[in-house]
C-alpha cells in the first residue's frame, strides 16, 4: 500500500451503537473501507452486548462498559490474526451489537383450533391467545443460529418462528404438566406456567431467554363448556342427589318465570314443573335407597315424595310470577321466594 493510500484510509476511534431503531435485535457496525485504530474505544451500553467476528469466526464478546481495544482486551482475536507486532497496526473486523432489552408484548395465538390429548376427555380442541416477552441472552449463539451476517435483524424477522414454537409446544406443555385440562382451563396462570416451562429450553437453543408468558384467553368447544358447567354445578351441591335435583329444578324456574311474563300457559307450566319436582324427589330418594340396599326405604321415600302437595307450591309461584310481571315484585324478591318455596318441596 502506497503512502497516499495509507493517508486516505480512514480509521475508527470509537465503536458504538445508539440503538435508534426500536425492535432491533442485532446490528452490524458499518465498517466500509475503514479499519479499527489500535487503542480505539468500544462503547457497549447497559442494554447491549458486542461481538467481534474475524473471517467468519467469532472472536470475542463484550458486555456493557467502555473497552480500549488492545491485545489485552482482544485475546482471541489476537490469536486468530497471529499478529507479530503486538497489535501495533490498525485491523479490520466485523463488529455486531445486540440489544439485550426485554422485547415485551409479543403476541401469540392459535389461528385454528388445535387438538390436544387429555386424560379426562381424550381429545380436546381449543383456541388460545396471549403474549410473551423475551431477550437476547447468548449473542454468539443467536448470531450463528439466527441473525448471521445481516446488517440488521429485528423482532419482526423472528416473529413467525417464535409464534410457531409456541403453537408447536402447547400440546407438549399440557401433556408434560400432568394437569387435567379442566384445571388448566380454569387457571390460566397455571396454563401459562406449564407453557413457559416447555418453551424456555426451545428459546435457549437459539440464544434467547423467555422472560414472561401470559394466557389472556382460552376458548373451549361448546360441548366441553357444557361439561364444565355441569361439573361446576355438581361441585356446588356435592354428592347429595336430592340437592342435585333441586339444582336442576332451579335451572328450569327461569323458563317458568318467562312463561309467566308472556301471560300464556302459566297453569300448564306450573303443573309440568310440579310434576317434574315430584318425579325428581322420587328418583333422588329411590336412588339413595337403592345404594343403601333398602327396598323398603325406597318405597317409603317414593310415597313421601308423592304426598307433597306440589300444586299448592306451584299455585303460589304462579301468583308470584304475576306480581313480578305487574312490577309489584322485583326479580330479587321473586328469586328469594322461589328458593324458599323449593325448599318446602324437599
Amino acid at each position: 500500500m502506497g503512502l497516499m493510500d495509507f493517508v486516505k484510509k480512514q480509521f475508527i476511534d470509537i465503536i458504538q451503537w445508539t440503538e435508534d431503531v426500536d425492535g432491533t435485535l442485532a446490528w452490524r457496525f458499518p465498517m466500509a473501507d475503514m479499519e479499527i485504530q489500535n487503542g480505539a474505544q468500544l462503547v457497549v451500553r447497559a442494554s447491549q452486548m458486542a461481538l467481534f467476528v474475524n473471517e467468519g469466526k467469532v472472536a470475542d464478546v463484550f458486555g456493557p462498559g467502555t473497552h480500549p481495544l488492545t491485545t489485552q482486551t482482544l485475546p482471541v482475536l489476537t490469536y486468530l490474526k497471529n499478529w507479530d507486532k503486538l497489535f501495533e497496526s490498525p485491523f479490520k473486523s466485523d463488529v455486531y451489537f445486540f440489544s439485550t432489552r426485554q422485547q415485551v408484548d409479543q403476541k401469540w395465538g392459535t389461528p385454528q383450533p388445535i387438538t390436544i390429548r387429555d386424560k379426562d376427555f381424550g381429545a380436546v380442541r381449543l383456541r388460545a391467545f396471549g403474549n410473551y416477552s423475551f431477550r437476547v441472552a447468548d449473542p454468539q449463539l443467536f448470531h450463528t443460529e439466527i441473525s448471521g451476517t445481516r446488517d440488521n435483524y429485528g423482532v419482526g424477522d423472528l416473529d413467525g418462528q417464535l409464534r410457531g414454537l409456541v403453537l408447536q409446544n402447547i400440546s407438549n406443555a399440557i401433556a408434560s404438566s400432568g394437569i387435567p385440562f379442566l384445571d388448566l382451563a380454569s387457571n390460566q396462570l397455571m396454563f401459562a406456567q406449564a407453557l413457559s416451562a416447555q418453551l424456555s429450553p426451545e428459546f435457549a437453543k437459539i440464544g434467547l431467554k423467555l422472560d414472561g408468558m401470559t394466557v389472556q384467553n382460552l376458548s373451549l368447544p361448546e360441548e366441553l363448556q357444557k361439561i364444565l358447567d355441569q361439573k361446576i354445578g355438581m361441585g356446588m351441591v356435592g354428592n347429595d342427589m336430592a340437592k342435585f335435583m333441586q339444582y336442576q329444578t332451579a335451572q328450569a324456574i327461569p323458563k317458568f318465570a318467562e312463561g309467566a311474563g308472556s301471560g300464556g300457559g302459566i297453569a300448564g307450566d306450573a303443573m309440568g314443573l310440579g310434576a317434574g319436582v315430584a318425579l325428581g324427589q322420587v328418583l333422588a330418594q329411590n336412588l339413595t335407597a337403592g345404594l343403601q340396599g333398602g327396598a323398603a326405604a325406597s318405597s317409603t321415600g317414593a310415597t313421601a315424595a308423592l304426598g307433597v302437595k306440589a300444586e299448592d307450591v306451584m299455585a303460589t309461584l304462579e301468583k308470584l310470577g304475576e306480581l313480578k310481571t305487574k312490577g309489584i315484585l322485583t326479580q330479587e324478591e321473586f328469586d328469594a321466594k322461589k328458593a324458599e318455596l323449593l325448599k318446602k318441596l324437599i
